[in-house]
């Protein structure tokens, strides 16, 4: 059975409104000419996706092993196909982990995340070639 629902509406020229299925709303939009810049571009919102699904995961799990994590972000940088359809073919992720965080800790929860929890990045990996790195920032200064 299907249970999860999107829709998207659109407002104007290129302008969508999104709606997810939990209720929140963010607009679709495309670069001029054709669209206003007013919203996030569908494919953007893949790479997103992706970064959100696994550091959720990421902190989650290194939550659990009680690592003392005080920020954590995923960067992404993405190459595409340069014919139609223009899907990802290389992913670069990297997660910036501020925190006295035991780096085989990190390692292993980015294993799991991308190899186990990640949905978003198993269905990516379909097409792209996805590639992570981390990197240990150190706690702010007191």
């Amino acid at each position: 059975m299907m249970n999860q629902v999107t829709t998207v509406e659109w407002r104007e020229r290129m302008t969508f409104d999104a709606t997810t299925n939990s209720g929140h709303a963010l607009a679709l939009d495309a670069p001029p000419p054709t669209g206003d810049d007013r919203g996030a571009r569908p494919m953007e919102l893949l790479l997103t996706a992706l970064a959100g699904c696994a550091a959720m995961d990421v902190l989650t799990i290194l939550q659990k092993k009680r690592e003392p994590v005080q920020g954590l972000r995923v960067s992404i940088q993405a190459a595409r196909a340069t014919e139609h359809p223009r899907v990802y073919t290389e992913i670069a992720m990297t997660y910036h982990v501020r925190g006295e965080v035991n780096p085989h800790s990190i390692k292993k929860a980015i294993e799991l995340a991308e190899s186990t929890y990640c949905g978003v990045g198993a269905m990516l990996r379909k097409s792209a070639a996805i590639t992570s790195r981390f990197e240990i920032e150190p706690p702010p200064v007191s």
